[in-house]
């Protein structure tokens, strides 16, 4: 369908990719993934035909119709939201106008004329046509887009002006969706989405009848939409087959085997080059060492790519405070006459890690503004307990940095015990790297204020923490090191994210915000969606307690991942967790036969007494993993079936 070949890339002086060789065929569902500035949003607007190649070629197959979404900065106006999604059809408008001007025609034409048979016959035609592409039912696709992305009955009348960047970019999103291209291109598209938007999105994907290729820095996103993960690194593209979990296990064992390949052929290289340098005087050797030479000209040598670099960071603990960090009794909260919550009671302790949760518009950052003291409630009690330290990330955190100081001194300025180098590594993981630290504050986008005011607070943290989407703007690097800073950290959180991979990792506890209640749910956030999805009624779950320190979490996380008990009822999580185990020990089975017939085969081969015992002992080493594999895989597979 597209293909890319010898294809290169430069942004000025900096080589983005190069060598690129790339086929993407129908139905392929790709994700490309890497670190910032690799060249991914490139690569896609390449695709896109936005951009073009400084070297190498792309052919594209005919007739095919690549639709595009940045990742923002679409501005849509002059229409309302149903009339701006229904405009994707404008060709099949066309089409029904001249439908029905034929019809006119017909009625007027004498039914025996050449004119009435040529009319008849358009007429049919553009019949079947708008028939095979579903034209009489236009309205409720629409609808069904619209509703699934978030938007309401009464939202669709409204002009898009009127809605903000993020919901702009929802609708450009439906006009995609609507539009159904060859190959769909989507940048982030999960950025301005809430997570029951982006519940409907994977699904939608799931079903979409073409190709697409996404960026994405949500896990759980990538693991379930796409098949293949494109990695951009070091200036070349990998190809690994299956979701972003499979393509970490992949890339690891990847790594492995070329270490391994390369200290066997560094081995071998060195026996020769001994041999050569022992022998080359002899003449009775030469041509035992001309063969050698030969050998060693031949080999085409394995070159390790450089390691990526790992961040670690420890961020500095706050002093504790109180057991009872914030209560609310009875609580409501309106502006004006719309009523936002009420009635909310619920208390936060000491080491908890509280996510709030809803649909948007719900009132999540109005709860977290509640608990922030930046705004007072309608109603009710608010009260903190003992030596409460509170730290507010807003989604608007920006505002309130130092427009004239760079971002290294600033940085400096409330850290003045880290070295350079610190103050450096901690802001390259938030995607400051080079000169990019030297910029002033006021001249950062948006984002970029963002993500620093991020790095900003968690290197002097109060010990309340509360998170307002503190994973927007950031890649899967900067998540990492917020995720094992929060994991690190004594303090409380309370956060708001859409992330789900972030929020299965970090959250205790839920809060679910919506329908004017705030509803407290025992538990992490597998437990809230196993309660929600109806699972508790048949089988109830134990409560599980927050754990107040890291130690606790790491346990509550390795009791998690023990394998139930039979006859237990899964919630939909773990049951989708097993079955991708399951898969990947059937691809180590198939894997391992292979191997253990390759040994077999060599043990027919005697050469020495020597290899021949190593390649026994691989030999039963093998069986014993296949053995140990096959167990496992039973038990899966047992515990799965009895879910049915």
């Amino acid at each position: 369908m597209i293909q890319l070949t010898e294809a290169g890339k430069r942004f000025g002086p900096k080589v983005l990719f190069e060598e690129l060789n790339w086929l993407i065929t129908p139905k392929d569902r790709i994700g490309i993934v890497g670190g910032n500035g690799t060249g991914k949003s490139t690569l896609l607007k390449v695709l896109a035909g936005i951009d073009g190649l400084d070297s190498g070629t792309i052919q594209v197959q005919k007739g095919i119709r690549a639709g595009y979404l940045p990742q923002d900065g679409i501005s849509l106006s002059g229409r309302s939201v149903f009339d701006e999604c229904m405009s994707v059809f404008d060709d099949l408008h066309a089409l029904e106008a001249e439908q029905q001007e034929l019809a006119q025609q017909l009625s007027e034409l004498d039914h025996a004329s050449g004119e009435y048979e040529v009319a008849a016959e358009r007429f049919h035609a553009l019949q079947d046509l708008l028939h095979a592409k579903d034209a009489y039912n236009l309205d409720s696709r629409v609808g069904g887009v619209l509703g699934g992305l978030g938007f309401r009955r009464e939202d669709w009348t409204r002009r898009v002006e009127e809605f903000s960047g993020g919901w702009q970019m929802r609708i450009a999103l439906a006009k995609l969706l609507l539009a159904e291209p060859t190959l769909l291109l989507l940048d982030e598209p999960t950025n301005h989405l809430d997570i029951e938007a982006r519940d409907w999105l994977e699904h939608y994907l799931g079903n979409y009848p073409n190709a697409f290729v996404l960026i994405s820095h949500d896990r759980y996103f990538l693991d379930v939409t796409v098949s293949k993960i494109a990695e951009l690194w070091n200036k070349r593209m990998w190809i690994y087959t299956g979701g972003y979990s499979k393509y970490e296990t992949q890339k690891t064992e990847r790594r492995q085997q070329l270490e391994a390949a390369y200290a066997n052929q560094r081995d071998r290289i060195e026996q020769l080059e001994a041999f050569i340098n022992r022998f080359r005087a002899q003449a009775t050797k030469a041509k035992q060492v001309q063969s050698r030479i030969k050998e060693l000209e031949k080999i085409e040598r394995i070159e390790l790519p450089p390691d990526e670099k790992t961040i670690h960071f420890r961020f500095p603990q706050p002093k504790p405070s109180g057991r009872v960090v914030a209560e609310f009794k009875n609580v409501s909260k309106s502006y004006g006459q719309k009523l936002v919550f009420s009635g909310a009671s619920f208390h936060i302790e000491r080491g908890d890690r509280i996510a709030l949760v809803g649909v948007n518009g719900a009132g999540k950052s109005t709860l977290i503004k509640l608990l922030s003291g930046s705004e007072p409630v309608s109603s009710g009690e608010f009260t903190t307990g003992h030596n409460v330290e509170t730290d507010y990330f807003a989604q608007d955190q920006y505002k309130v940095l130092p427009p004239d100081s760079t971002i290294l001194d600033d940085l400096s300025s409330i850290a003045p015990r880290a070295t350079n180098t610190e103050l450096r590594s901690i802001l390259g993981c938030f995607l400051f790297s080079e000169d990019d630290v030297f910029k002033k504050i006021g001249v950062l986008s948006g984002g970029e204020r963002n993500r620093y005011a991020l790095a900003r607070m968690l290197m002097m943290p109060g010990n309340f923490l509360l998170l307002d989407e503190p994973t927007n703007h950031l890649d899967m690097r900067a998540k990492d090191v917020l995720l094992t800073a929060l994991s690190e950290f004594e303090g409380t959180v309370v956060f708001v994210s859409h992330d789900r991979y972030f929020l299965d990792k970090v959250a205790t506890r839920v809060i679910e915000v919506g329908d004017g209640k705030v509803t407290p749910f025992p538990g992490n956030y597998e437990d809230y969606l196993w309660r929600k999805s109806g699972a508790e009624a048949a089988a109830p779950a134990p409560v599980k307690a927050a754990p107040a320190k890291a130690e606790a979490v790491a346990a509550a996380t390795e009791s998690s991942d023990a394998e139930p008990k039979p006859g237990k009822r899964l919630n939909p999580i773990k049951l989708r967790q097993m079955q991708e185990r399951q898969e990947a020990i059937e691809d180590e089975i198939t894997r391992l036969e292979v191997e253990i017939a390759d040994y077999e085969q060599a043990l027919s081969n005697f050469l020495s007494a020597a290899q021949s015992i190593e390649t026994a002992n691989q030999l039963q080493a093998r069986r014993d993993d296949l053995a140990r594999l096959m167990t496992e895989w039973e038990e899966i597979s047992e515990t799965i079936e009895a879910q049915k």
